[in-house]
């Protein structure tokens, strides 16, 4: 290890008290943060005896460390939590949701509304679910919606709206609404989300069965349709307990460095069941599973009771979490927690060997990039430039770490006046060093161009302007512009089979940087598409800009209309500087503006 004189003798100086600790890297990165009761033992574990395959990846990239010191061991779970939040380091298991549950949403509003969302964070709000789909929350709010008149729209209107006149919204826009009657409603709804749905079954049916009677036979079969509604959502919402209580069940696997995560979920009637996250494992087994839940909790509401298998200790969850953890010893909250396992079990097996497949791939392709360039890397940047005939001439950076995108790294760049694509590629390398330089930043350990050796050579130019040293690639491409080869600084081709790792690594690099580019240069061309000549009027915002609109209805008549026309909608002054605008010698075609 590069540094091993100075960690022994902070390993010395290390106190037996709680708190966290942050490994770093030789370039002073963060790559792993870690808790401890006892911060002397903890750490020394890491550099005395032997580890793993796993843990000794982490070990040998470890160059320097740092600790923090807590009140308790409860505050270093929470510390780390944080720490673990705000510098995403690698080897660290991490809750990454690649998707999320809908929720209902009740706000607590005067004038409350339903919602289909997809975050919970707002506190002034209640949330049910999480409903097993979209297609589920969206068909029980439309039915709730048609059962309880709440407010639609997201403000307060100034006029009754068309829901108002079907009878499904109070009309709290104009109307003082009594506040028992919303409050009530509440009551209704939430009886609604946890199952209990009897009452609304019995009073449609009399309501039904009079309008029957009364041989008001449409309304009669509107009531029938909402019972048959009320059946087919509830219908989704059935689980094994009476109880009906809201419960979250964990279980895991482990095994060849990798660590599957099983979450089962029961709300108030229905059963959820998803795989949350399979990822290698570089800590120990039961900090990296605590960790995980901890983490899940920060963006998820708390259930009643929480579920988690016997062979953890769960002691700081229980002081962390604001609900019963539970771990049960029997019954059928004990088969909750193995078939949790069990699933966790399952789906690692299947998923395992697809995973161990990539990481190995981008493994070997980083090992390869090594090889070619005799150096260590780890941090690649790579650039494109994006236009159409000299216009909207932008450029996107995006960089890798260790083979994997880090978005929160990409970078993008509206530039000058378009002159040739190599003049774009100077301006774009040129602005990026020289911001490195600046604020002594981390510079790539390969900077890889979007083309040949043109591109190559006008990239070694600014660079030895700046007088900067980074080992420098280009893309080859072939006759179908796609990628085929590498090249190097020096202009010689090193080729790739097309087979290789490390080809699906670069041409993936090149797909995400060509869509990174290519994206911010439609959304400049759309916002540029869409602007109006009223823009540049000193004075219109968006309230005079609609007033305009409604009142001359087209450019046409606002160009053939006279100053005190024009100031008929607006003040005089601002009158002025429209039609002195639409009047100006570089307005020879106001008819071309299609919009106001």
């Amino acid at each position: 290890m590069a540094n091993m004189v100075k960690i022994e003798d902070k390993l010395k100086i290390l106190p037996a008290t709680p708190g966290c600790y942050l490994m770093k890297n030789k370039d002073g990165e963060i790559i792993y943060v870690g808790k401890a009761k006892k911060l002397k033992n903890r750490v020394r574990q890491y550099f005395v005896g032997a580890h793993d395959f796993k843990t000794q990846r982490l070990v040998a990239n470890i160059d320097d460390f740092e600790y923090i010191v807590t009140g308790s061991e409860k505050e270093a779970l929470l510390l780390e939590i944080n720490l673990i939040k705000k510098h995403t380091p690698p080897y660290n298991i991490m809750f990454m949701d690649d998707k999320t549950y809908p929720y209902i949403k009740l706000t607590k509003e005067k004038a409350p509304v339903l919602r289909v969302v997809r975050q919970t964070k707002d506190k002034k709000a209640e949330y049910f679910g999480p409903f097993p789909d979209s297609s589920a929350a969206w068909d029980t709010m439309k039915l709730l919606n048609q059962l309880y008149p709440l407010r639609k729209c997201a403000h307060l209107q100034k006029k009754e709206c068309l829901y108002y006149h079907m009878k499904q919204c109070l009309g709290p826009c104009v109307h003082a609404i009594d506040a028992d009657v919303y409050t009530q409603m509440a009551i209704q709804i939430r009886k609604f989300l946890n199952g209990d749905v009897k009452e609304i079954l019995a009073k449609l049916e009399q309501e039904m069965n009079e309008a029957s009677e009364n041989l008001q036979f449409e309304r009669a079969k509107e009531k029938h349709d909402l019972m048959q509604a009320i059946a087919y959502v509830t219908a989704k919402q059935q689980i094994d307990f009476k109880d009906g209580k809201d419960r979250d069940v964990f279980g895991c696997f482990v095994d060849k460095g990798y660590i599957s995560i099983q979450g089962l979920f029961l709300r108030g009637g229905k059963m959820l069941e998803r795989t949350l996250h399979i990822t290698p494992l570089y800590e120990n087994e039961e900090d990296a599973f605590l960790s995980f839940i901890l983490q899940y909790y920060e963006q998820h509401p708390l259930p009643r009771e929480l579920l988690l298998p016997q062979r953890y200790d769960v002691s700081l969850l229980q002081e962390t979490l604001d609900t019963k953890v539970m771990q049960p010893l029997r019954g059928d909250k004990l088969k909750l927690v193995e078939m949790a396992i069990a699933n966790a079990k399952n789906i690692h097996e299947q998923k395992f060997e697809l995973a161990e497949r990539k990481e190995s791939r981008k493994e070997e392709a980083m090992k390869q990039l090594c090889m070619i360039f005799q150096k260590e890397i780890h941090r690649i940047e790579i650039f494109d430039n994006s236009h159409i005939s000299g216009t909207f001439n932008v450029s996107g950076m995006v960089v890798y770490k260790d083979g994997e995108p880090s978005k929160s790294d990409y970078r993008l760049f509206k530039l000058g006046t378009y002159v040739s694509d190599l003049d774009s590629m100077k301006e774009v390398v040129y602005r990026r060093v020289t911001r490195l330089l600046k604020e002594q930043g981390r510079f790539p350990d390969l900077l890889i161009v979007d083309g040949g050796w043109l591109q190559i050579e006008a990239v070694k130019e600014i660079l030895a302007v700046l007088e900067v040293d980074i080992t420098l690639c280009g893309l080859v491409k072939d006759d179908h512009h796609r990628t085929s080869n590498l090249m190097d600084a020096e202009g010689r081709i090193i080729p790739i089979d097309r087979s290789d790792s490390l080809f699906f690594l670069l041409t993936q690099m090149q797909d995400e940087v060509h869509r990174f580019a290519i994206s911010y240069h439609r959304k400049l061309r759309t916002k540029a598409m869409t602007k109006s000549i009223l823009d540049e009027v000193e004075g219109i915002g968006e309230v005079r800009k609609k007033a305009i609109w409604k009142h001359f209805k087209s450019m046409k008549r606002l160009k053939a209309a006279t100053v005190s026309e024009i100031a008929q909608v607006v003040p005089q002054a601002v009158a002025q500087n429209i039609y002195d605008i639409l009047h100006s010698p570089n307005q020879n075609d106001a008819n071309a503006y299609d919009k106001l």
